[in-house]
């Protein structure tokens, strides 16, 4: 069986500050397709900002189709998280860009600093992102590692240490088809949603 490589590159972890001042109060995106929205998720966006002092992560789904419902299970999972919010600014436009995004979100706050979060699977492939080199001009990217994926990058990630939990939105999705309860793995309003709605059943 292959083993998983370790390919974190040298000298691409930042040391935290112990505190942000005033004029570098600064803000985090956390996108993702959120469907649905589990603990992990919840876990890393709240320690990133706990850690690196942002005022706020905006948790930003990719898209929500004509259903609604990723941006209803978000909210429902961010209602009383200190300093975590949900934007469905990508929602409403699918042709925009992640670069359109941040240039906006840019415009809406040029004095703050921009951290975009992302896991440790997608930091390799960040080369191929559209507009790589501009988001290095605009953001701060910040990986969290993933349960069993180590990769690295000559870009300059800040490296921020999470609790690891080998949980995804496809687990969960697999789980409801097979009749199971998640019972711990969302958060109680939103397994009580996906029960409602019948989300991800088989033969609906």
């Amino acid at each position: 069986m292959a083993q998983n490589l370790d390919l974190i590159t040298p000298f691409t972890k930042v040391k935290l500050q112990t505190q942000t001042s005033d004029g570098e109060r600064a803000i985090g995106i956390f996108w993702g397709a959120f469907n649905p929205v589990h603990i992990a998720h919840l876990t890393i966006a709240d320690q990133v900002r706990q850690q690196l002092h942002l005022e706020k992560v905006l948790l930003m789904p990719e898209s929500d189709g004509e259903s609604g419902h990723i941006a209803t299970m978000l909210a429902l999972a961010l209602t009383g998280k200190e300093g975590l919010l949900l934007d469905t600014c990508r929602c409403a436009k699918r042709e925009k860009t992640m670069l359109d995004t941040v240039r906006e979100l840019k415009k809406l706050n040029p004095e703050r600093m921009i951290y975009f979060i992302i896991g440790g699977d997608m930091v390799s492939g960040l080369a191929q992102w559209d507009g790589i080199d501009e988001l290095l001009e605009l953001v701060q990217f910040v990986g969290v590692q993933r349960p069993g994926v180590r990769a690295g990058t000559s870009y300059p990630i800040l490296w921020v240490d999470v609790p690891q939990m080998a949980i995804s939105s496809t687990l969960i999705r697999e789980q409801i088809s097979k009749g199971l309860k998640p019972h711990f793995l969302v958060a109680p309003k939103v397994l009580t949603y996906i029960l409602k709605e019948k989300l991800y059943v088989k033969n609906r």
